[in-house]
């Protein structure tokens, strides 16, 4: 039998994204040998309150963690941007100015803001298997998964009162059910001045050494008997199963460390040929279009305050990934990790086509690279289609609103009564954070973009006819949709509602641009229909074919939004004489303090953080050792979706907040460096010292269980 070396995924002692409720079999033995206290049962418990139910999605998209017993959330300042850009106006700009809710009556409920509780999962691989073959196509299989999983679904959802979610695991190979409680009236209960919660802005993002106040707090209601409950003024906080305590007795290099969260995505099975499809086509479309979009929101957000806090959390989101897509290439370059990969490839290849195996994954890898081969093109077209629809809203938002309406204008009067508040109040959020001359030039220069550099790949037919009638300029046509759109005025929309017309959306010009482009975008030859069939049948028999070639290995699934676990320990990075700390795995108030530009939108600090510093007014925050910590590094392995996850010691307290990654390790989605890898940290004592001493908010600070 051929050997093979597992693509990825085989563990390290610090790589892994582990399920909760195999620790026992997968991950104890070796945790306790670290330094962990607990029990498998004190981190995933059924029955039993333990530290899953201190852990929650925030909003979708990040992790948060329960920290009293009256539902208090902390979180990263990125994931709460958006709700306080939100809540802030020019006059009360809590982004700008932080905020710090003094009592419960003081703290501000955005319009649209959930928390989620992981409840149980179980496995139903078996069950869902059981109903599929081998002569079924992708798509077949796809209808049959989906219809089971939604009687799934039904059978655990408590009658509507719990959320359940069935996802595959190993490209397939395996089924899980989460089920969820999900909370609605979250309130915003405080934050930083933007100066320390995004200190060292896009410059510093996935930088070490890194001096930045990453963290905001909220709080979770709900009705008198602690169930989710819309808001209402009746509502009182949360009492949790579980919270956790704080540790303010400081890190130090080789502390065992551990990570739950909810990383978002992660490709670690990715083939040789998909990762070369990324840095050649995909990732440096994704670089230019984001930044195009970038620069032409960034020319006005920097002219008016309001105009600002409307796009700061988009243009937070589309930066942040700018850098990171640049970095991934930059990593999987630097780190040779096509060749990597190629050469794990042709020995699984060898193993496939023995006799034994040939018939089922003898074509495995030819049908990967096929696939690749074919789409290289319309990755790169796909991805600058795609900046369009996430830096232009004209692009997105009119084709779905626009589809509302029309079904609008053809129901009759007593669907239109049921209809009417939802649009009407889509239609007041939308025109609520939009500004026409951003949303004009940043469709212009991305339509340009697109028409010009999406080479090899057909553009979408409408872009080609408006380009071969402008010479190629779409200034003068963007100008003429928006003077004509009704997606453009709020008053014409809700004029539209009272008099409604079918032939004035399907005849709208921006409607009639966005609709074409996503189904430009979402279209799929025939040929390419029977190729990514082969490509998804091959990728899940890679998968299981690596996993049987290598049986007695302990395996992780890739990242998916769904919670994990990931664990590891302090560890300093190579001496940097950039980072004023003794060792190289934490940063100080002293270096912060050393970054300061006086009214830099990326690096001032406020006088009162200066002067504390100066005062050396630390309180009982400082380290044994005198300084001010700031940030710190583990080697935990996690990945975007973890943002705002706790870092916790061997006894289940908190020592920090987890909110970016290291560049150097920017390939880590894809394939984990063991040497460079780092999470870098909000050490839980800055967050406290800035409650404290900077916001007053000794409130705070009272409801929680410090360790010290």
């Amino acid at each position: 039998m051929v050997s093979i070396v597992m693509l990825n995924n085989i563990a390290k002692a610090d790589e892994g994204m582990w399920f909760l409720m195999f620790l026992e079999k997968n991950n104890m033995k070796d945790m306790t040998k670290m330094g962990l206290n607990l029990t498998a049962e004190q981190i995933y418990s059924i029955n039993n309150s333990s530290l899953k139910d201190a852990i929650v999605q925030f909003n979708g998209g990040c992790t948060g963690e329960i920290i009293s017993k009256e539902g208090l959330v902390l979180t990263n300042h990125h994931c709460g941007y958006g709700a306080i850009a939100e809540l802030s106006t020019p006059q009360n700009n809590y982004l700008r100015d932080g905020y710090w809710a003094k009592s419960k009556a003081e703290e501000l409920k955005p319009k649209s803001l959930y928390v989620r509780f992981f409840v149980r999962m179980d496995n139903v691989t078996v069950r869902i298997k059981s109903l599929l073959n081998d002569t079924m196509t992708e798509a077949r299989r796809e209808a049959v998964i989906n219809k089971e999983s939604a009687k799934i679904q039904k059978e655990n959802d408590n009658d509507g009162k719990l959320t359940v979610s069935v996802r595959p695991f190993f490209q397939g190979n395996e089924y899980y059910y989460f089920v969820y409680k999900d909370y609605k009236d979250v309130r915003f209960v405080g934050t930083p001045t933007e100066s320390v919660g995004k200190f060292g802005g896009d410059t510093d993002n996935w930088e070490w050494p890194r001096h930045t106040g990453d963290f905001s707090l909220f709080r979770v209601y709900a009705d008198k008997d602690g169930n989710p409950a819309e808001y209402s003024k009746d509502n009182v906080p949360l009492v949790p199963k579980h919270f956790l305590p704080v540790s303010i007795k400081g890190i130090k290099e080789n502390d065992f460390a551990m990570i739950l969260g909810y990383p978002g995505r992660t490709n670690r099975w990715m083939p040789a040929k998909g990762i070369e499809q990324n840095i050649n086509y995909a990732y440096p479309a994704w670089v230019e279009g984001s930044k195009t979009g970038m620069d032409n929101m960034k020319s006005y957000m920097d002219k008016d305050d309001k105009v600002r806090l409307a796009y700061a959390s988009k243009y937070a989101q589309v930066a942040n990934y700018w850098k990171n897509r640049q970095g991934m290439i930059d990593a999987l370059k630097k780190h040779q990790t096509v060749k990597f990969k190629t050469e794990q490839e042709t020995k699984f290849n060898k193993w496939a086509n023995k006799k034994e195996n040939k018939v089922v994954y003898g074509n495995v890898i030819s049908d990967i690279n096929k696939y690749y081969d074919m789409t290289n093109a319309k990755a790169r077209h796909d991805n600058y289609l795609a900046t369009i629809f996430r830096t232009s809203n004209m692009a997105s938002v009119p084709s779905r609103l626009g589809k509302a309406l029309e079904n609008y204008a053809k129901a009759n009067e007593k669907k239109r009564t049921e209809m009417l508040p939802g649009i009407k109040a889509e239609i007041e959020n939308f025109f609520e954070s939009i500004y026409m001359p951003i949303e004009k030039d940043v469709l212009v220069a991305q339509l340009n973009l697109y028409t010009s550099k999406s080479k090899d790949f057909e553009i979408a037919p409408i872009i080609a006819e408006i380009a071969k009638n402008n010479d190629n300029n779409f200034g003068k046509y963007v100008d003429n949709a928006f003077a004509l759109s009704i997606f453009t005025s709020k008053e014409r929309l809700l004029a539209f509602l009272n008099l409604p017309s079918e032939g004035l959306i399907t005849g709208d010009p921006l409607f009639l641009l966005s609709s074409k482009l996503i189904e430009h975008y979402n279209f799929k030859s025939d040929s390419l229909k029977k190729v990514e069939n082969d490509y998804l049948k091959s990728f899940r028999l890679l998968v299981d074919g690596l996993q049987k070639a290598n049986p007695n290995a302990k395996y992780y699934p890739d990242a998916n939004s769904t919670l994990r676990l990931t664990y590891g320990k302090v560890r300093a990075l190579p001496t940097d004489k950039r980072n004023d700390a003794k060792i190289n795995n934490y940063t100080t108030l002293q270096g912060m303090v050393a970054k300061h530009k006086k009214d830099d939108l990326e690096f001032d600090l406020s006088q009162s953080v200066i002067d504390l510093y100066n005062k050396k007014d630390f309180g009982r925050y400082a380290d044994k050792a005198g300084y001010m910590p700031v940030n710190f590094l583990t080697d935990n392995d996690i990945t975007g979706g973890n943002s705002g996850s706790p870092v916790l010691n061997g006894n289940g307290e908190l020592i920090g907040l987890a909110f970016d990654g290291n560049i150097e390790a920017m390939a880590g989605d894809v394939v984990f460096d063991s040497k460079l890898q780092r999470t870098i940290n909000v050490d839980i004592r800055f967050v406290l010292w800035t409650i404290e001493k900077i916001g007053g908010a000794t409130n705070i600070i009272n409801e929680l269980k410090i360790i010290e």
